[in-house]
């Protein structure tokens, strides 16, 4: 029999030691409350809207008449900075901890202005959007990986595409409408050419610890419901509901199908038929969209799980009660401001901002924060001011 040496069997012992030291840790490490294996007890979004890219500020840290790219780019900048950020306290959900990961981006639209003369085109602009956004972003989610992006186009966008009485003819560009349709639907890409806006929708929707996320092309109006219903139908009424959108519940007039003549765009009639229903209230566009909401307010009543409607468009930080035309309904909505359009930012730079909404999947109960990103345009390298908040429970 050949004789193993003793060296060999030391050998061999040392390895099975070291062994069983590496899968002590392993298994030691994926009990840890921080393993990325573990489902986060806190989920963070961060929630911006109406980038327009192609227009400038005002002013904006000193200098006037600033790019919309460089705005974006030094928002972004603070959005990098958010993981080593702690939470105020406010007995909002996660308050004191440190923010950690971002799991998703959104961005609801606008992301190209309106080319009309003197804009930079929609290619251009998504261009610009790619380079500062997706390219700038450097966060990570609770498992290690970049932050996911989740977007839909705004008014803007679609005019682009389709054409606006404010926009030459030879300046139509789809560019950000596919741009945003690539990016959200990889496996389904199209071209300039083959991009169809009758029939290429921008909605989908996203399951995330037990809730149901439900992105909308521009507003929910009775075309969009027909895609909505089909997609609820296979949520549970407990699972609760959480609306993205670019408009406001108060959907603008003009924005529905021309009642008028051809149903076209044209700048007599000023609509913009950037959603498939034809206004119902009148020929003009200053009328007020009541029988479109009455019938909004008829689909939220049957789907009552529907907890929260987020939206951009009116470029300001606001939380408040969707009550319907006739006040029968109460449902929670947060909008957000603009970099560049706010409505009180704009000529306040110091009053500029995001949201950060921080969900807690075990409590189902979320809350919106408002992040002052330019509170000190000096030194812009000083940390976000926490502004106003809300917590929504689902």
């Amino acid at each position: 029999m050949k004789k193993i040496s003793t060296t060999r069997i030391w050998k061999a012992n040392r390895i099975a030691s070291q062994i069983v030291i590496l899968l002590i840790l392993l298994f030691s490490a994926v009990g840890c409350s921080n393993h990325p294996l573990e489902k986060p007890r806190i989920l963070q979004f961060v929630y911006t809207s109406d980038s327009h890219f192609g227009i400038t500020r005002p002013a904006f840290r000193g200098n006037s008449n600033v790019y919309a790219n460089v705005v974006n780019a030094a928002m972004i900048s603070k959005i990098n900075a958010l993981p080593e950020i702690t939470l105020p306290i406010d007995s909002g959900v996660g308050a004191g901890e440190k923010i950690g990961a971002i799991d998703y981006l959104i961005n609801t639209g606008d992301i190209a202005n309106r080319s009309e003369i003197g804009i930079q085109t929609a290619s251009v602009s998504w261009k610009q959007f790619v380079h500062t956004y997706i390219d700038g972003l450097t966060t990570t989610n609770h498992l290690g990986q970049k932050t996911e992006f989740w977007l839909v186009p705004g008014n803007h966008d679609i005019s682009d595409a389709i054409g606006h009485y404010h926009i030459p003819s030879a300046q139509t560009d789809n560019a950000s409408m596919v741009g945003i349709y690539n990016y959200m639907f990889p496996n389904d890409k199209k071209t300039s050419a083959s991009f169809n806006f009758l029939t290429d929708k921008i909605h989908y929707s996203k399951d995330v610890a037990g809730v149901h996320f439900l992105f909308v092309q521009m507003w929910p109006d009775s075309c969009e419901r027909i895609w909505i219903n089909q997609d609820l139908k296979s949520v549970s009424d407990s699972t609760p509901v959480i609306l993205f959108d670019h408009d406001e519940p108060d959907a603008e007039s003009k924005q529905f199908t021309n009642p008028n003549g051809k149903h076209d765009i044209n700048a007599t009639d000023k609509f913009e038929n950037l959603m498939g229903e034809v206004f119902k209230d009148g020929k003009s566009n200053s009328a007020p969209s009541i029988r479109e909401q009455r019938g909004l307010v008829a689909f939220l009543k049957a789907h009552p799980n529907i907890k929260a409607w987020f939206h951009g468009n009116s470029h300001e930080n606001r939380f408040y009660d969707y009550t319907g035309p006739d006040h029968d309904i109460d449902l929670k909505t947060v909008e957000v401001d603009s970099p560049m359009k706010g409505v009180i930012s704009k000529h306040d730079e110091t009053k500029v901002s995001f949201q950060l909404i921080s969900l807690n999947p075990k409590q189902k109960v979320m809350t919106v924060r408002e992040c002052f990103w330019n509170s000190d345009p000096v030194h812009p390298e000083k940390p976000i001011v926490w502004g106003a908040k809300t917590t929504i429970p689902l």
